[in-house]
């Protein structure tokens, strides 16, 4: 891969029940590419899986990556390969840093919430936040709170750190719920809102702030929330290639191309982290991903190759 980097599996950590950390460090020393806060990398699993982790460490840090893995029952096999396969000292290759969950820095007020192993790439921006003095909140839901990973580390940036942190544990509010539309309707208008956890979260957030500017609103899933596109029955037609390659029942379009022999990136198979986007030259693309704004859907400027499909006979891609 063009943008890929061997590293070292350093140190392997406890975090939280069926979370581990995973410090990556460059095998011969030195510093690694330069991420900001939100950011992500792409793991080539041996098993030829490609999935993404957040990064959780402090951006400042040139000399190695952190990522969370939780051990997920709903996995489609990374996490398990991860928690299963990977050894102090095993080199893996990963891709270059890539941020589609940016922190706005200037922001007067950043509120922040979190849901499980959502904490990920939100623990990132709290540490730059901090770094920059700029004020901030975090919501923090959890399972129990042997499940909450990196509480020590909140609760290490300084002593009053609950003035900022709110830890919502589903086992200490009994028939209570989480109140995700108070803790949007309480924030100032001003305010830019983050949120990342499960998929049920993340669409009741999009559901409280659909009146808030959409450029205060930013959202990161970690799962696809629709089906991909495998109804087949069209075709795609590559300018740069000059081939057309027929999509069949059953096969997205990435699977057709692939099968074909062209040569497409691609990493999390579900929409989400924007490796796979496509620019369309013609035809209406079937958007099933979660990565293109609606905006940016309804504009059929790009598609989502791993999951999207078509809505005409041909669809037009420069490829």
């Amino acid at each position: 891969m063009a943008d890929g980097l061997e590293v070292r599996v350093k140190r392997i950590s406890y975090e939280a029940e069926g979370i581990n950390s995973y410090e990556l460090v460059s095998p011969t020393g030195g510093d690694l590419v330069p991420f900001t806060a939100g950011s992500h990398i792409d793991l080539h699993l041996s098993n030829g899986m490609i999935r993404s982790y957040s990064l959780v460490n402090d951006q400042r840090e040139r000399h190695r990556y952190v990522i969370a893995v939780n051990k997920d029952a709903a996995s489609r096999g990374g996490s398990r390969f991860v928690h299963d396969n990977f050894k102090v000292g095993d080199i893996i290759t990963v891709s270059h840093p890539r941020n589609n969950f940016a922190l706005q820095e200037g922001a007067e007020l950043s509120v922040l919430i979190a849901g499980g192993i959502g904490i990920t790439p939100l623990l990132s921006m709290v540490r730059q936040l901090e770094t920059l003095r700029r004020p901030w909140k975090l919501f923090y839901a959890a399972r129990t709170r042997l499940a909450a990973a990196f509480l020590d580390d909140l609760n290490a940036l300084r002593p009053d750190i609950g003035r900022n942190l709110h830890l919502d544990l589903d086992d200490e509010r009994p028939g209570r719920l989480f109140d995700l539309a108070a803790i949007v309707k309480n924030a100032p208008a001003h305010a830019h809102l983050y949120c990342c956890g499960p998929v049920p979260m993340l669409e009741a957030f999009e559901a409280a702030t659909a009146d808030r500017p959409a450029d205060h609103v930013h959202v990161e899933y970690f799962q696809a929330r629709e089906a991909p596109a495998i109804e087949g029955g069209f075709e795609v037609r590559l300018v740069r290639s000059n081939r057309t390659i027929a999509v069949d029942a059953g096969k997205t379009i990435l699977d057709a191309l692939l099968d074909a022999g062209i040569s497409a990136n691609y990493a999390c198979t579900e929409g989400v982290c924007g490796t796979c986007e496509t620019r369309v030259i013609d035809g209406i693309p079937d958007h099933r991903d979660q990565f293109l704004s609606k905006d940016e859907q309804a504009a059929n400027k790009s598609i989502m190759i791993c999951c999207s499909g078509a809505k005409c006979r041909t669809l037009v891609l420069d490829l």
